[in-house]
């Protein structure tokens, strides 16, 4: 086995544990799989974490979990797929931020590896055993990746400069 495939070979495995995880954390979310809360549930948990709209909000996490982490798994639209990956981790690293770096206490150590892992997926690409390499990387331009990336750091930065901003309102009145 040259180096090539050995190297594809690790961006298969790397996309598809990632992938997995990532889809079961949306389908926890989205449709209450795993023992997960489902819409209505996660809405309203994001209701009270001052995610609103609730559903809406729900839903954007669920996509970009589910939607971007199926997408690595079987490697297509690779750079716009690990963007939404780790736009959604963002969101979710500013929950578990408040307890800290490490898991154990709640923290949010868990969702940046996870949203780290899908960024240097999408910008690594997915290799030779992918669907982008089956379609000649449409989808794998430079710019394509500038653009996915940007975008979703635009948001993320959105989405955490609004819950401070939510938070520090909260504090003022307290």
């Amino acid at each position: 086995m040259t180096c090539l495939n050995r190297r594809d070979l690790g961006l298969l495995v790397l996309r598809a544990g990632t992938g997995a995880v990532l889809v079961a954390h949306g389908a926890q979310k989205l449709f209450g799989c795993f023992g997960g809360a489902g819409l209505e549930g996660t809405a309203a948990s994001m209701e009270k974490m001052g995610f609103r709209p609730g559903k809406q909000s729900a839903i954007a996490a669920g996509l970009g979990e589910m939607g971007g982490g199926a997408l690595l798994a079987v490697g297509l639209a690779t750079p716009a797929a690990g963007a939404a990956a780790a736009g959604a981790m963002a969101g979710a690293v500013s929950v578990h931020a408040p307890a800290g770096f490490f898991a154990a206490g709640g923290g949010f150590e868990y969702p940046a590896f996870l949203g780290f892992t899908a960024a240097a997926i999408g910008l690594a690409g997915a290799g030779r055993y992918s669907l982008d390499h089956a379609t000649d990387h449409v989808l794998d331009q430079p710019w394509t990746v500038a653009l996915a990336f940007l975008a979703s750091a635009v948001a993320a930065a959105a989405v955490v400069g609004r819950r401070a901003r939510e938070q520090a309102e909260v504090e003022t009145f307290d």
